[in-house]
């Protein structure tokens, strides 16, 4: 694995960071963390996160970036995402050079951190119900109210929370929750839950406990005791962080970590929610947690987005201090910007019409010179077979051809593609349906592509596949999951009803170039004037895959040139 280059692009983060060392604080040290729950797959608004954190870290002489996975829910976490995440990472281009962590290697201190708070008496078990709780804390305009159990003393405190420990009592009964204020302002602060009971299994400490801290009170305390210098994370916690202050300060934690808020990843288009992702994976409302639709990185991966392109637009969107939606169509830009350089071409024809050359010599084949990349002169170029039937594209045909339609016509004349001109003189249709099944057409054997001839002007080239040779595949087209944004969509209405039904679209019946039968899955082509593609791993040797990644269209681009734009 090729570590990423350092990016050099600047926000407040590294401004503060960079700030804070040369000042000498936290002993001039910069530790940052990666601390994901293991509850489902990373999606791209984690990979901003990584490319920040492990970043920040890669750019700081003697830095190091944590991964520590904050496993503190046994209900919803699972070994396979602990696995997942790690390969994810290390593909994203990343490494945390063995600081790998769990919240779970620090439930004793947790616990230990629990019983200072309790004697001190900034902490106490509180038996109200959930509602009750709920009742009592009050609302963003009214204070909350004190517990009548918050008087209870530290003593009764201890006693009943080693209890809970014990197991003695049953999900619900009590909570461990922190002394702090009812009619604070800040409802972060109105006596958080610190402790539940849970009597649930943990995926790596079994039924050694069967009561878990909160995220607030794990999430701190684990910083400070991996000597965390910059905890990073999005502005949904700024909210937060009084309580993971005080948190820190008042159990007496062995180091002061700093948290720092950025503005999360917003995409439209599609779906950001781990929650709503994991929704749409239990409904099997899409193939999986690597469904190409998703914006998972397993999913990116399978559709052939490369780790390059998702740094580089990660570096590009940067980060700011308010929230904002990117549009899709940007990351679509950074995919064909980095497919562009990387992709060899080849010719595919998606949905196939038959051509037959009348006056091309029966049997005979020969190979044409194709440039295998434009954008890099060293790739070279391939021989492609031509011969006197092919295939072209039934959108490259119109009987009755609109105007401005330049490709091929009854009578008219185009250009295949490093071949011929050749001109279609008939069509056959089928008597039964009148779909035309085949054309016929003559070329110009002087018109050979690169013969002095082939100045000769056409308004159209177009693309095509030696029908003899050609490679059966089966192509998988994917369109944006949704119909809308789904922040939109009102409360009393299931989201899902706004995904788009046709968000995937299978194509059979298509034909490639045959130097395409050896190809492996994960590989990426550009497949001439239809987009970039890779191999999917459900290929066969009897028949290729093909999930296309993004088509050759760049709407950013031109988005992004009328922005750039005059105005008068």
């Amino acid at each position: 694995m090729t570590t990423p280059a350092p990016s050099g692009s600047s926000n407040f983060i590294r401004d503060l960071v960079a700030a804070d060392r040369t000042a000498g604080k936290h002993g001039g040290h910069v530790v940052t963390r990666f601390p994901p729950e293991p509850n489902g797959y990373l999606h791209i608004g984690h990979a901003k996160s990584i490319c920040l954190n492990f970043g920040i870290a890669d750019e700081t002489p003697g830095g190091r970036c944590h991964l520590r996975f904050d496993d503190t829910n046994p209900t919803t976490e699972n070994p396979e995402y602990v696995q997942a995440i790690q390969e994810d990472l290390r593909w994203l281009g990343f490494d945390w050079h063995g600081n790998m962590f769990y919240a779970s290697d620090y439930f004793e201190q947790l616990y230990g951190f629990a019983l200072t708070l309790i004697k001190k008496g900034t902490a106490y078990v509180d038996s109200l119900t959930a509602d009750q709780m709920r009742e009592y804390r009050g609302t963003l305009t009214d204070p909350g109210r004190d517990s009548p159990f918050r008087t209870r003393l530290p003593d009764e405190n201890l006693d009943l929370f080693r209890r809970m420990r014990a197991g003695e009592f049953p999900d619900g009964t009590h909570v461990l929750r922190a002394k702090i204020d009812m009619a604070s302002p800040n409802i972060n602060l109105r006596d958080p839950v610190l402790y539940r009971i849970r009597h649930a299994s943990h995926y790596r400490t079994g039924t050694a406990w069967c009561i878990y801290p909160a995220y607030d009170f794990a999430h701190p305390l684990s910083d400070a005791l991996e000597g965390i210098t910059h905890s990073i994370c999005t502005l949904e916690f700024e909210d937060h962080r009084p309580l993971y202050d005080w948190i820190v300060a008042e159990t007496d934690a062995p180091h002061r970590p700093q948290q720092i808020e950025f503005a999360r990843l917003n995409l439209t288009s599609t779906v950001m929610s781990k929650r709503k992702l994991l929704e749409l994976v239990e409904r099997k409302l899409v193939a999986g947690w690597d469904d190409p639709r998703l914006p998972t990185l397993k999913g990116l991966r399978r559709r052939g987005v490369t780790p390059e392109a998702i740094r580089a637009f990660c570096d590009h969107i940067g980060v700011a201090k308010r929230d904002a939606i990117v549009e899709m169509q940007l990351l679509e830009h950074f995919i064909r910007e980095d497919l562009n350089k990387r992709s060899p071409r080849v010719m595919a024809v998606l949905r196939p019409l038959k051509v037959v050359i009348d006056n091309y010599p029966e049997g005979a084949v020969e190979e044409l010179d194709a440039v295998n990349n434009p954008e890099d002169p060293s790739a070279g170029t391939r021989p492609v077979r031509f011969s006197r039937t092919l295939y072209i594209e039934q959108d490259d045909f119109r009987e009755d051809p609109p105007k401005q339609f330049y490709r091929l016509a009854p009578g008219r004349e185009v250009r295949l593609r490093y071949g011929y001109i050749i001109k279609c003189v008939s069509v056959t249709k089928d008597p039964q349906t009148g779909v035309i099944t085949e054309l016929h057409c003559t070329y110009d054997p002087e018109t050979k592509s690169g013969s002095s001839q082939e100045q000769r002007k056409v308004k159209a080239t177009i693309h095509w596949v030696s029908a003899p040779h050609a490679a059966p595949a089966t192509i998988r087209l994917y369109h944006p999951l949704l119909l809308a944004d789904q922040a939109k969509l009102p409360a009393d209405r299931d989201w899902t009803q706004s995904l788009n039904p046709q968000s995937f679209e299978l194509l059979t019946g298509c034909v490639v170039e045959p130097s395409l039968r050896s190809a492996t899955p994960g590989a990426r082509f550009q497949f001439e004037r239809q987009g970039y593609f890779c191999v999917d791993p459900d290929s066969s040797a009897d028949t290729l895959v093909f999930n296309r990644t993004v088509s050759l269209k760049d709407a950013w681009a031109k988005i992004e040139k009328t922005q750039q734009a005059p105005q008068h």
